[in-house]
């Protein structure tokens, strides 16, 4: 889940250039379900049985999603991985390079996150398909 708002320039850059680039948009439609997310947004949504809301905070609020799926932590841009249970894995908070993103997204797709750490699985088994 990309986790943004409508205000946040590195929210901007990062669906501009990271998520522009063919390797990452093919990585990532081919093994995941991908949802752009704004934690702005003031539409309420019902999941897992729960409903959510918009928050008023201030001159800008928050969806009470946005809110769990961050662990209170609102910052942006923020991807969330969820595994095929809709439980949660990680958030991965701030602006992502495509080298990074590859990194991440093969990571997670392999579920290599249940056998090892990050570190390990980029040193011993990670290849890179960008140019």
């Amino acid at each position: 889940i990309d986790v943004y708002t409508d205000w946040c320039t590195w929210c901007h850059k990062m669906e501009a250039t990271t998520y522009k680039d063919p390797v990452i948009t093919s990585y990532i439609n081919k093994n995941f379900y991908a949802v752009k997310f704004n934690a702005e947004q003031k539409e309420t949504i019902k999941y897992r049985g729960e409903t959510f809301n918009y928050i008023q905070n201030g001159r800008r609020g928050y969806h009470e999603l946005a809110y769990v799926l961050l662990k209170g932590k609102l910052s942006y841009p923020s991807t969330v991985f969820l595994n095929k249970e809709d439980n949660l894995i990680d958030v991965v908070p701030g602006y992502l390079k495509a080298p990074q993103m590859e990194q991440i997204v093969s990571f997670m797709s392999n579920e290599a996150y249940l056998k090892k750490d990050f570190t390990t699985y980029i040193k011993e088994d990670f290849k890179s398909k960008l140019n």
